[in-house]
């Protein structure tokens, strides 16, 4: 799947994904939000609404927090109006990246993350030039403590999951978008809880960076990028070179 298991499992290494509860709470929140807005407050009839539901369940997001997202987007409660935004970018060594944001203000986060690729070596690209080399897939990853690899692909397989990948301390599950409910209902029933799950871009072809300061400047663009607060998910096409593994480890 493109080598993005690598940068993934390095990236948690050097720092949990999304490991603050609130920002996890917070991005989750502005889904809901969004969702609600665009097809109304009642999940059964909304599949968006329900999918981020969903998602926020996994995460253990308070009931309270929920039900408050989701009257923000149908007007029931005051709050900000956000709205999606997709950027396609180009990193050092001519990765390709795609970032995702939900923001209030697009006026302000479009220069904000164009400043982030610019002082990092990278640029945002015209629309098409990058997006062509991903596709969108659900992605769900568990911490492998709490199952078994082989009753982990049972489970998904069953409720149709494309893959199981094991990382090591996490179970990477790859679903197709339309199959991504079905699954992720699945291990919620079986009490399985996610440190990160989405339907999001994954690369087609991976980069391969072999430069060990090209890999650090596109680590730290690529943790600029997901460290901003109105990003949701940031995907490139990196993948780190054999040789440079153990430097990073």
């Amino acid at each position: 799947m493109s080598g993005h298991s690598k940068w993934a499992t390095i990236k948690r290494k050097k720092d949990a994904i999304d490991s603050k509860r609130g920002a996890i709470f917070t991005r989750v929140g502005k889904e809901i939000t969004v969702a609600a807005r665009m097809g109304g407050g009642d999940p059964e009839g909304n599949p968006r609404l329900r999918l981020a539901v969903l998602k926020a369940k996994s995460v253990n997001m308070p009931k309270d927090n929920i039900e408050r997202a989701i009257k923000k987007g149908t007007g029931d409660l005051e709050g900000v109006t956000y709205e999606e935004c997709l950027y396609e970018c180009f990193g050092p060594g001519g990765i390709a990246i795609m970032v995702s944001a939900v923001t209030d203000k697009k006026s302000r986060t479009t220069p904000e993350v164009k400043s982030i690729l610019t002082k990092l070596g990278g640029s945002l690209a015209t629309s098409g030039s990058v997006s062509r080399l991903f596709e969108k897939k659900g992605i769900i990853v568990l911490e492998s403590s709490q199952v078994t690899e082989d009753e982990l692909v049972d489970l998904a397989a069953g409720a149709g999951a494309e893959d199981v990948v094991n990382e090591g301390e996490v179970f990477r599950v790859i679903t197709s978008p339309d199959d991504y409910e079905a699954v992720m209902h699945v291990l919620n029933e079986k009490g399985l809880k996610s440190e990160e799950s989405e339907i999001r871009y994954i690369a087609l072809v991976s980069s391969e960076i072999e430069d060990k300061e090209t890999a650090e400047k596109v680590m730290k663009l690529i943790d600029q990028l997901d460290g901003h607060d109105d990003v949701t998910s940031v995907t490139s096409n990196f993948e780190l070179a054999p040789s440079l593994e153990k430097e990073f480890e």
